[in-house]
């Protein structure tokens, strides 16, 4: 890839990034809640959630999609939680989800697992791996918060195991920039459904 190209995509992918946040930040208060009620529900009944006995997930913090009903739902379920650890570098290490009496502030404004760390090839453990990000393509791109957590992350997966990143309804099918070192996903999960892609 070229150096105009690069220069391209990370303009385009920040333009984006400001687009989504602001209209998240414009949601109506309570609109996190609300997403968090119904995305337990939809991911719940999702069968590869249903058969899976590790869940790699994550907290979410401010204006993203809430995800804390999901993460006590999966525990009820019989699952086991794995949150991320953001290490020096932005790479994840990885701890079970013990409740919300076991989380603790971390950089970056996140709440973190306070248990053991299992390291960062945890998540290859997982059945299911559910990420954050601010939007998806129709193919399956995503775009996340630019901090490279999860680019680092997402080759670490068991190969075939199903990824789903976070969104709420009207960030699915966004023209996402990418850049080669880009991994698409396989599915979105919204308050509404789960969608999969032909790329993912």
């Amino acid at each position: 890839m070229d150096a105009r190209h690069s220069a391209d995509s990370t303009a385009a992918k920040t333009a984006l990034r400001d687009q989504v946040r602001a209209a998240r930040k414009r949601r109506p208060l309570g609109a996190a809640a609300d997403f968090a009620a119904s995305v337990a529900d939809v991911a719940l009944g999702w069968d590869e959630v249903r058969r899976a006995a590790t869940v790699a997930a994550y907290v979410s913090v401010g204006s993203e999609p809430g995800t804390g009903l999901l993460l006590d739902a999966l525990v009820a379920a019989g699952k086991r939680v794995l949150l991320p650890v953001v290490l020096p570098g932005l790479d994840l290490d990885w701890a079970v989800y013990e409740g919300r009496d076991h989380l603790a502030p971390a950089v970056r404004g996140l709440l973190e697992p306070t248990g053991p760390r299992l390291g960062k090839e945890a998540v290859a453990q997982a059945d299911v791996v559910l990420v954050p990000g601010l939007a998806v393509s129709s193919a399956g791109e995503r775009l996340g918060q630019g901090g490279g957590c999860y680019d680092r992350t997402l080759p670490r997966i068991t190969p075939g195991t199903p990824v789903a990143v976070v969104l709420y309804d009207d960030e699915v099918g966004l023209p996402v920039p990418t850049d080669p070192h880009d991994l698409p996903v396989a599915f979105a999960l919204t308050a509404t459904e789960i969608r999969g892609f032909p790329a993912g």
